[in-house]
Parts: C-alpha cells; structure tokens; sequence
C-alpha cells in the first residue's frame, strides 16, 4: 500500500519559479511512487485581507498550473481546502490542544507581531489549521520547503500529544525537503526568498504568467557578483548559488552536476543558459495553462478531490469528537 503524502500552496498573490520548483515539480514526482493528495489553501488565503477577485483568480490560477505542471487526477487527488469542511472544524479543535507558547514561537507570527500591521485571530492560529489539513487525512508524508517545516512540527508535536491523551488517532507525519530547490531565492537580493511581496519589485520575482521575454530579462539581469567563477558558496555566492540551484532543479540533475557543467563559462553564458532553461518551463506551463482552461473539467477534477478526501476526514473527525467527549451518541 503506498503511503499517503498531503501538501498545498497558499496563493495569496500569482504563482512563481519559487512554487513551480520548491512545491509543484516535486509533486508531480512523487505521484507515481506515493498516494498524491493535493489541496489548494484557500482558507488560508484570508488570514490577511485580500480582494475577493484577486482571490478568486488566484486560485483558479493556482489549479490551472497543477494541472500544467503534470499532476494527473487519475494519478492523485486535488482538491479545494474549504470543499472538505470537516478540516476547518478539527483545525479549531487542534487550536484548542494547542498551548499558546508553541504559536507564539511560529516563525511567521514573531515576524509579524511587532510590526504595527493588524492581525487577525485566524493569522494567529493558522498553525493550528495548517495541522489539521495534515492529520485529517492520515497523512504520512508531508513534503514543505525548509520555511514551512516548522509547520510539520507542529503537527507533529500536536499529533502526538494527541494520542498520548485520548489514544491512537493520527498516524505521525514525517516532513520530505527536497534535496534541490526546496527554496528558491529573489533574482535581485538572494539572500531572501523569491517572493510575490520581494522588497526589490518585479525584477527579483519569476511568476509563472510572466511573458518570456520579460523573463529571461529578469534572468539575465539577476545578481551576481565580482568573482567570476560558477561556483555553489552561498555565503559568498548567493546569487549564483541561486541561478545553480534553479537549473539543477529544471534539469533534475544534483548542484555538482550544475557546477561541472559551467565550469568554464562566463557570468554570460551561464545565465543565458539558466533563461533558456526557465523559459522553455515557462513556455511549457502556459500552453499547458490555455489547454485545461474549462470552467467544466475545472469544476470535475474539484468535485471529484472533495469526494475522494472527505470519508477519510470525516472517519477522522468522528473518532476524534468522541474521544473527546463531544459525540456520546
């Protein structure tokens, strides 16, 4: 039986090379070997306020390139957040067995509480939702970049102590980090991760409906350095180290491999090589992009993730309300 692996992204603002690598390839990998179960994070969209159109377009976008990106419904399951809606329920009832000292040391949280921005109650216990779209499914497998691991943490500690009170319930889940690409960095200040929010504008960001053109331009005018040498330091090399990792990951080949094979080429031609590399993935994914856009097939592959996905969740929300106490019946 193949052990079952759970993951989403979150499309607050477009998708970028940075998804398309750390998360999107990776999934499709993996649905050969695992049982896939792919879900798009629309709940967690709005802990922070956001344009309901911008929303709506954001995750349409985000199943067009999941389907482009070659995750197959007959191989895996995709499926909306808010479509299996036990997960929100037992995301409360894991805020609940949550200490407050374990949120308030989640890293996004200590980013943001001092800042003077407004958060939300919903930004806060995030975590706890997060965790709860992982042991509801039983998952065994959940592969994150190495941001989101703390994450899995969580969900681990929370799993855990879980079973340690009221039983075995949840299987314990075991984060995958991918050996390349698992964090793609800004193209202009890569020692910060690419990001639709990037504090340098547009020319750090590679977003999966960027115009070719416009992209190879960001590649080739990425930061570099004086050294001249195509060489893997990230502490004295970040941005090729950057531009390494992205053609490693497209090319499925290991950094070493990267390194040896530019040994002996200039800044130049090493990224003229990584844009060639980018825009034939880019010109892959918006073709792919135009040929599943259809409102119907669209709505098929959602409906057909719900139904696949809830009878797990609700097994799980069950069992778990009756040891608490709360279903006597």
């Amino acid at each position: 039986m193949k052990k079952r692996m759970i993951s989403g992204i979150k499309p607050t603002g477009q998708l970028t090379l940075g998804n398309y690598i750390g998360a999107l390839r990776p999934f499709v990998q993996s649905q050969e070997e695992y049982d896939v179960n792919v879900f798009i994070a629309n709940l967690h969209c709005i802990t922070m306020p956001i344009d309901p159109q911008e929303l709506e377009t954001n995750l349409k976008d985000a199943l067009l390139f999941y389907l482009a990106s070659g995750l197959d419904p007959e191989k895996c399951t995709i499926f909306l957040q808010s479509d299996v809606k036990e997960i929100a329920q037992l995301g409360f009832i894991m805020s609940c067995v949550t200490p407050m000292g374990e949120l308030n040391r989640m890293t996004q949280y200590k980013d943001k509480k001092d800042t003077g921005m407004s958060l939300s109650g919903g930004f806060y216990t995030y975590p706890t939702l997060m965790t709860a779209d992982i042991v509801i499914h039983q998952a065994d497998l959940v592969p994150v970049g190495e941001d989101q691991k703390q994450h899995v943490e969580l969900a681990r500690n929370t799993a855990e102590r879980f079973n340690n009170r009221f039983g075995d319930t949840f299987v314990i889940p075991e984060p995958v980090i991918a050996k390349v690409g698992s964090k793609i960095m800004s193209l202009q200040d890569p020692t910060k991760k690419m990001s639709k929010s990037d504090t340098e504008g547009e020319k750090g960001v590679i977003y999966l409906r960027d115009d070719l053109k416009s992209a190879r331009k960001k590649i080739m005018s990425a930061v570099t350095d004086s050294l001249g040498v195509v060489k893997y330091d990230v502490e004295n090399q970040p941005g090729v180290s950057n531009l390494l990792t992205i053609y490693a990951a497209l090319e499925n080949i290991s950094i070493p491999e990267a390194e040896a094979q530019f040994k002996d080429s200039q800044y130049g031609g090493f990224k003229k090589a990584v844009a060639d590399r980018v825009v034939a993935e880019l010109e892959m994914l918006q073709t792919g992009y135009e040929k599943f856009n259809q409102g119907e097939y669209l709505a098929e592959v959602l409906e057909k993730g719900a139904k696949a996905m809830r009878p797990t969740a609700k097994k799980t929300l069950e069992d778990v309300q009756r040891k608490m106490g709360l279903d006597w019946l």
